[in-house]
């Protein structure tokens, strides 16, 4: 039956709104006086059309065109278009269906629509009212279609955060080494790469050396040619792998994805960070993303990789942290030709961030174990020292005492050497000269002795060298912090310049700052706060050290300084002997104020303008 053409003015969405680009609206009839006029009027009508007489002509026009809608007549030559719905429904489930018959039978209606049609229109009709239901069905169609994507999208975005959470917690309960951070790292790109991620074909990684010199590249996931992607697509569908088991499948046999050539490729990069007109080193200064657009990104020359990735359409984000950049992430869709839209380079900056993040973790994380090395290492060349401190402090006792000795015991045994010199010339033939042959002969002993008593408890010599004077404070300092701990004294440390150097005895320096610091922290047992201050002035380099624990007395205040003097329970009396010893063998001072409030110790070392 012939249709009525018509003139019909109509208000409804552009097609534009309704068809994505390259689909078209297909009419399928064998009578070409339906076929033809109705063509001729949706072309008017803005609808790209195509055209076919039978269901053979139908099946081609499906297999060569996007058909967004079929007007598709009952009644074909070679097949009942009822029949040939459910083959469209599993094959082509996103083309709408509009049914065309002659006969106006409910039951046939009915049936169309049970089989997959999404509408029904009998013979005779005007053209304007196909046009209608032809917009109508398109506007349902976009719909549903545009429903589907939102509703992927609101699946990606929770797959996203979710894999952002995990990513946060593993970092948030891991110290991230080496190993772990590769890791991290891994699981990132394969979420750039994942179909439940971003879907990119291929993503890349270039770290900053630790130098901050170069750029160096790291990591990449993706196949290298489109026969290896649908190897390993098929590898992920056939095993059903959602993306946290492609990352356990990575793990596991570094092969699902991992493409060695790449990574050749990857590691390969090495670019100097003073190559300011590389694309790559541009985006990494300058913390912007960067996408390249058919070889072509304006102001930066992308030449040189777009050669080394072989696809002139990639997009660069930049990694870094507040303090220094950090690297890039570098994503393409080699293999497919996919466009990257601008959401798409929004999702890859998030994921650029966690990197980000992961990587700064690890480098805190790496510099507090060396921190960590170090102040073990300190520690033990501490407690080593703290014992030959004591030795050196029983030794420098026992000196004190053996010189006294020398000093007492040498005059009368040198008044017995000599009287029994005397004696045994005037009794020489008498029979007694073998008494004072001995007397001689002990004597004699004893005056080697106290000379090598004497030799042993002589003054060391000062051995100077330029050293940093603040380092030794705090080294002296650590030896005593247990103490500093367990009576809950609080330290007050502060210092004018912490690079300045002294010409000193390093050792004999270490030795006067322990003591000092030993007895400001042994006055406050109950607790207190020490004050350390060092500062130059007029020449001199000035140490205080005071302390607000009880205060000495005037009587002990005049004799602190005398060996073997203490007012503790143990100790040896010679800590402030041997502090004013190596004082003075600096040129320097040695002074002791008493406070309202505990007592302040200062030394004063010269200090030229030079130091």
């Amino acid at each position: 039956m012939d249709l009525i053409a018509s003139g019909f003015q109509h208000n409804t969405p552009d097609s534009g709104e309704l068809l994505a680009r390259g689909e078209v609206v297909a009419i399928v009839d064998d009578d070409a006086s339906i076929r033809e006029p109705l063509a001729l009027y949706f072309e008017e009508n803005g609808l790209p059309v195509v055209a076919a007489d039978s269901g053979a002509g139908f099946r081609d026009l499906l297999r060569r065109h996007a058909v967004a809608l079929a007007l598709l007549d009952i009644g074909l030559p070679d097949i009942d278009g009822k029949s040939i719905l459910p083959e469209l429904k599993e094959h082509y489930p996103d083309t709408a269906i509009l049914m065309l018959t002659g006969i106006a039978d409910l039951q046939t209606a009915m049936d169309c629509l049970r089989g997959g049609a999404d509408d029904f229109l009998a013979k005779p009709v005007q053209l304007a009212e196909i046009l209608m239901a032809v917009r109508r069905n398109l506007e349902k169609r976009r719909l549903v279609l545009a429903n589907r994507q939102y509703q992927q999208d609101l699946e990606n975005a929770n797959f996203r955060i979710q894999l952002m959470h995990q990513l946060s917690l593993k970092m948030n309960t891991v110290y991230l080494n080496t190993v772990e951070l590769d890791e991290i790292l891994q699981a990132i790109l394969v979420g750039i790469t994942a179909n439940e991620g971003l879907r990119f074909n291929r993503a890349f990684l270039a770290l900053v050396d630790e130098g901050g010199e170069s750029l160096r590249g790291r990591l990449a996931i993706g196949p290298g040619c489109r026969e290896e992607a649908e190897r390993i697509w098929g590898e992920m569908q056939q095993k059903k792998l959602d993306f946290f088991e492609i990352v356990d499948e990575l793990k596991g046999c570094h092969t699902l994805g991992v493409n060695a050539e790449i990574n050749a490729l990857v590691r390969s990069l090495a670019i100097p960070l003073s190559d300011t007109d590389n694309l790559l080193v541009r985006c990494v200064l300058d913390r912007k993303s960067v996408k390249v657009e058919g070889g072509v990104c304006p102001g930066l020359d992308p030449s040189g990789m777009v050669e080394m990735l072989g696809n002139d359409d990639f997009v660069v984000v930049p990694l870094y942290s507040p303090g220094r950049p950090l690297g890039i992430i570098i994503a393409d869709n080699f293999i497919t030709g996919m466009p990257i839209s601008e959401g798409h380079v929004s999702a890859l900056e998030l994921f650029s961030s966690q990197a980000s993040l992961a990587i700064e973790h690890s480098k805190l994380y790496m510099d507090m174990e060396a921190t960590i090395s170090k102040l073990e290492r300190v520690n033990y060349e501490l407690d080593k020292n703290k014992d030959l401190l004591i030795e050196a402090e029983r030794f420098s006792a026992l000196g004190h005492m053996a010189a006294q000795m020398v000093h007492n015991i040498r005059n009368p045994i040198t008044a017995i050497g000599g009287v029994s010199r005397i004696l045994a010339k005037k009794l020489d033939g008498t029979g007694v000269e073998r008494f004072t042959d001995v007397l001689i002969k002990e004597t004699s002993r004893l005056e080697s002795i106290l000379n090598d008593l004497f030799d042993f408890v002589s003054h060391a010599k000062v051995k100077k060298e330029r050293s940093g004077f603040e380092p030794l404070v705090r080294q002296a300092l650590l030896l005593v912090q247990n103490d500093v701990n367990r009576q809950g004294v609080t330290v007050e440390f502060r210092c004018d310049d912490p690079s300045r150097e002294l010409d000193i005895d390093p050792e004999m320096t270490r030795k006067m700052l322990v003591h000092l610091l030993k007895n400001a922290v042994e006055a406050m047992p109950d607790g207190g706060t020490l004050a350390i201050d060092i500062r130059r002035e007029n020449g001199w380099l000035v140490l205080s050290i005071a302390n607000t624990g009880n205060s000495i007395d005037d009587e002990h205040l005049r004799r602190v300084r005398e060996p073997f003097f203490t007012t503790k329970v143990y100790g040896t009396g010679m800590g402030l002997t041997m502090v004013d010893r190596i004082v003075a063998a600096h040129d320097g001072a040695f002074t002791i104020e008493k406070l309202d409030s505990g007592t302040k110790v200062v030394v004063r070392l010269p200090c030229p303008l030079s130091a």
